[in-house]
């Protein structure tokens, strides 16, 4: 019996590698890995080092898929999303972030 498989990558900003594909009933998330055909198109992959998961949480490569499963290849981060966020709001200022940054005409503070 197959199980249908999702693999999703992105090797960049604002662009996305997607493929569905089968696999017989018992296979890997390393399985899934090798017969997507990402590491032949994306050769800057490290298979060993990458961080992977199965429909937004982490998995390991040994882990055994079900049918219909979303496996995913993460990208490292670029930079501390705590930091970024930081820089952002002194850039920003506190009046233009947030909830409440964008008022009706006439309305009271807060809403």
């Amino acid at each position: 019996m197959n199980i249908h498989i999702t693999l999703v990558y992105s090797p960049a900003p604002r662009e996305v590698f997607e493929t569905i594909f089968s696999l017989v009933q018992g296979a890997s998330l390393e399985d899934a890995v090798r017969a997507s055909g990402v590491l032949t198109r994306f050769p800057d992959i490290q298979l060993a080092e990458a961080a992977l998961g199965v429909w937004g949480r982490k998995a390991q490569l040994e882990q055994l898929l079900e049918d219909g499963d979303r496996v995913e290849i993460y990208r490292p981060l670029t930079a501390d999303p705590m930091e970024a966020r930081r820089t952002r709001f002194k850039r920003q200022g506190a009046r233009t972030t947030g909830l409440f940054a964008q008022k009706r005409a006439g309305a009271k503070s807060g809403y």
